[in-house]
């Protein structure tokens, strides 16, 4: 699943920056004049030429469904990725907040206060949004705080909270069919999962 850049985006691209070239030689006349451009620009070998950052375009081979059931669940993959992936990124953003934080606290006593106060934060912040979810969005976010953090929430919870509550936790979604022990495939189970996150990130869906 190696993503290549559009060449459409491409000639798009360089049409723009024509049609803008021709404006500043044109209609914007005085602007030029002034010294003033107005696109990024970048000096190479003495040169002065327009610089541009291409944004990645994702190419994969057209969706083909056996059956309507088949389209169905690719649909439903989308609406879930595109529901439970910004709260994956969240979780990933508040654990590299709240561990550069604990590294400048003093001692052991004032570091278990601070997890206290961030996990009670947390369940406040978090549980109204999680009682939304499908079960399937649910086991899908296990995978994807994986993806975001190199870590399962397993090991996530035994890091900040201790191995008993990992336990507690690990017992309670094994009730309902789950596990905090899940890892991400990008390249094996969860292929698909990759795919459609690379497009929405994208946004090219």
């Amino acid at each position: 699943m190696k993503a290549k850049l559009s060449i459409l985006t491409l000639l798009l691209l360089f049409s723009r920056l024509t049609t803008t070239s021709a404006q500043q030689s044109g209609g914007q006349g005085a602007a030029s004049a002034q010294g003033k451009l107005l696109v990024p620009v970048c000096v190479y070998e003495g040169d002065t030429i327009p610089s541009f950052t291409l944004p990645t375009v994702y190419i994969f081979k057209p969706m083909r469904f056996k059956n309507k059931r088949q389209r169905e669940r690719y649909t439903k993959l989308v609406r879930d990725v595109k529901k439970v992936l910004p709260i994956a990124k969240e979780i990933n953003h508040a654990i590299i907040e709240t561990y550069e934080y604990m590294q400048t606290l003093p001692n052991k006593k004032a570091r278990e206060q601070h997890i206290k106060a961030v996990e009670k934060g947390l369940k406040q912040q978090y549980t109204p949004r999680m009682k939304k979810l499908t079960f399937a969005q649910g086991k899908l976010l296990i995978k994807l705080v994986d993806r975001q953090t190199n870590s399962t929430t397993y090991e996530l919870v035994k890091a900040f909270m201790g191995p008993f509550k990992a336990g507690v936790y690990q017992t309670f979604a094994a009730m309902f069919g789950a596990s905090l022990k899940k890892e991400y495939d990008a390249d094996g189970d969860d292929a698909m999962t990759e795919r459609i996150i690379l497009l929405v990130e994208s946004g090219q869906i």
